[in-house]
């Protein structure tokens, strides 16, 4: 049964030592042999890493285990990409056992879960660090030891890299997956994940995950706690902590002792109750005790800040890496289905906004629905003239993404399918997710998110509000042109 899977096996590392022998378990284990194990090194800078014969080394310089991933299962061309954290355990059998979970698939399953242990001292209560990677044996979708269809990720486009930390980039696929009409299964398989000790201020600097938290919710909503299984989180209470606070310092200095004695109560009482909630379970020792009161006071003012900056910097528009535009109704006038090239006229100030764009160094292309020569209404010769125009009076696209089936052809092309999305940031060599699709319509936005990319609705008297009040939720929705660009995060 097991012979005839295909899958790749994709590890971002940053060289830790636990590589080496996970690599070796995993090139002897009993089962059907990947494809190819592709180890992605994401070290800004560094020696070569030594890996045993038959691996092969990709380096994506240090911009997060999103990026490094992305450039794993973009890279190979299996049917299954399982993804493997550098510093897991793998059964001898393992090979075997992912076969076993995936092979028996259903098409509509496009991920499977491993599960995940946690062994934790025999001897002695584990302490917070430990606590906190034994929560993984219950986390969702982690990609210690999880595979996806190569086709589900292309369709989605991967990874989010405005995800810089090993911290909810797995979440957010995987919500997307399902966004998408797939399924996630949880295997069988069962992938060994030590727990290793941290320094003091460890959960002080795990702090930071709260910036993805604010991307999670700017992207998923209020619920994608519940959606992810993430629990309720302390937030509102370190808020408070953290207003009172500041409050017990400012106030002296308004003559307001009374009330700074209340807010550092307030302070206190909250403070210590975290404290013991996180005292309570571990070890107790007095280097144990000292670490939990010290990080307890010190982690409410930095989950907020941290939550704050997230919270900006998720509703900041990145400048993208490409601009891919809709044709008709977008640059040029739509005429339906346009054959004659003296027929291309361009919305006003078209041309000089492509020109700019162009001249400011951002790639631009064109993805396009023509189903008129599907339907016989236009040939295939006169839509590569009508193209011809609207490039002479436009200059030149980085890429041309027509597609010229109709809907109930199947294809992966058309919109609000991703494939065009996706091909045009493939020849453009940027990653779908910096990448902006202008567009008037709900299918421009709708292929835009499915490929994992920014999309500007940029209405017409043809525009269903649907599809507006859809954008206007999920994406943006601009007046003209020129506002789609600043929208865009382009500043003009």
């Amino acid at each position: 049964m097991t012979a005839s899977l295909d899958y790749t096996v994709v590890i971002p590392t940053t060289g830790r030592e636990s590589l080496k022998p996970l690599l070796e378990t995993l090139l002897g284990g009993e089962g059907p042999h990947p494809a190819e194990v592709l180890v992605v090194d994401d070290r800004p800078a560094g020696p070569e890493l030594d890996v045993p014969g038959g691996v092969r080394v990709l380096r994506s310089g240090g911009r997060g285990p999103a990026a490094a991933r992305n450039l794993g299962w973009r890279t190979a061309g299996s049917e299954w990409i399982a993804f493997v954290d550098d510093d897991v355990v793998l059964a001898p059998d393992w090979p075997r056992q992912l076969a076993e979970d995936l092979l028996p698939l259903p098409s509509g399953v496009a991920a499977s879960q491993g599960r995940i242990t946690v062994p934790l001292p025999a001897d002695r209560r584990p302490a917070d660090d430990e606590r906190g990677t034994a929560g993984l044996e219950h986390a969702w979708w982690i990609t210690a030891d999880m595979a996806y269809r190569r086709a589900a990720l292309a369709e989605v486009g991967g990874f989010d890299e405005r995800f810089p930390r090993a911290f909810r980039e797995d979440s957010d696929l995987a919500l997307r997956v399902a966004e998408a009409g797939h399924r996630i299964g949880r295997g069988e398989r069962l992938t060994t994940h030590p727990a290793r000790r941290a320094g003091f201020f460890y959960s002080l600097k795990a702090q930071r995950g709260n910036a993805d938290n604010a991307l999670m919710r700017h992207k998923h909503g209020v619920h994608w706690r519940q959606r992810t299984g993430a629990g309720p989180g302390r937030l509102g209470r370190h808020a408070l902590s953290t207003v009172a606070g500041l409050a017990a310092l400012a106030l002296p200095f308004a003559h307001r002792r009374g009330k700074a004695v209340l807010a550092a109560g307030i302070w206190a009482g909250l403070t210590a109750e975290f404290a013991a909630r996180r005292i309570r379970p571990g070890p107790r020792t007095p280097g144990e005790v000292a670490r939990m009161v010290v990080t307890s006071a010190l982690i409410p003012p930095a989950a907020c800040y941290h939550r704050l900056r997230g919270e900006i910097a998720a509703r900041r528009p990145r400048p993208p890496a490409a601009v891919l535009f809709d044709r008709d109704d977008t640059l040029i006038v739509d005429v339906p289905y346009l054959a004659d090239p003296d027929g291309v006229r361009p919305v006003p100030g078209a041309v000089e906004l492509v020109r700019k764009l162009r001249e400011s160094g951002i790639p631009v292309g064109i993805v396009s629905n023509q189903s008129g020569v599907a339907k016989g209404l236009i040939t295939p010769d006169r839509l590569a003239a009508v193209n011809a125009r609207v490039e002479e009076l436009f200059g030149p696209f980085g890429t041309w993404q027509v597609c010229v089936h109709d809907d109930g052809d199947g294809c992966d092309c058309r919109k609000p399918r991703p494939g065009m999305v996706l091909r045009a940031a493939g020849e453009l060599g940027v990653d779908p997710a910096a990448c902006v699709v202008i567009g008037d319509t709900g299918a421009d936005v709708d292929a835009a998110l499915a490929a994992g990319a920014r999309a500007v609705l940029v209405p017409t008297a043809r525009t269903l509000e649907p599809e507006i009040a859809r954008a206007r939720r999920h994406a943006a929705v601009a007046r003209d042109l020129a506002e789609a660009l600043r929208v865009a995060g382009i500043a003009r």
